[in-house]
Order: C-alpha cells, then sequence, then structure tokens
C-alpha cells in the first residue's frame, strides 16, 4: 500500500528547511526502502512544502516516518496530512 504524506511548511520558514534540509536527505536515503517518491512544493520557485510517498502495511509506518522527519523535529510544518494514495499511472 502506499500512503500520501503531505506537508505544509509554517509561513516563512524557507531558512528552517534550508538548514535541515541535507538531514532530511539523508533520512530518505536511510529510509529508501520505504519512500516511493518525494519532492518538494514549490511557490513562486522557493520550496514551501513537502510531498512523500510512502510505501507500507498500514498508515501507521507513513505516520511514524513523518514523525521521525528531520524536518517535523525541526518544527518546520504548520501541517501534516498522512493520507492513503493509490498509483494509477507512472
Amino acid at each position: 500500500m502506499y500512503f500520501a504524506v503531505i506537508c505544509k511548511d509554517k509561513p516563512d520558514a524557507l531558512q528552517i528547511r534550508l538548514d535541515t534540509r541535507e538531514a532530511h536527505l539523508n533520512y530518505i536515503a536511510q529510509t529508501e526502502e520505504r519512500v516511493f517518491m518525494a519532492g518538494p512544493f514549490l511557490q513562486d520557485g522557493k520550496m514551501t512544502g513537502s510531498l512523500v510517498i510512502i510505501e507500507g502495511d498500514d498508515i501507521g509506518v507513513a505516520q511514524d516516518w513523518a514523525k521521525n522527519d528531520p524536518y517535523a523535529h525541526a518544527g518546520l510544518f504548520a501541517e501534516v496530512t498522512v493520507q492513503e494514495w493509490k498509483k494509477v499511472v507512472g
């Protein structure tokens, strides 16, 4: 099963994202067996959030992944949503 982790950054939090980006990318690399795809949301070319598709047996896997993301620990996100996602194309 796949789950979408949809994260929206706090306003004016780009510096937190930039300061924590290397740790976040390392976390993705360390958990690559679970990460199907990932990337930032953009607004006017600036990163404003994240979309990470997690593969797992249940939603708890994706919720745990999101909770342990260095971005979450740094307080980057205003909102995090985890929901089941179905791959149709690609």
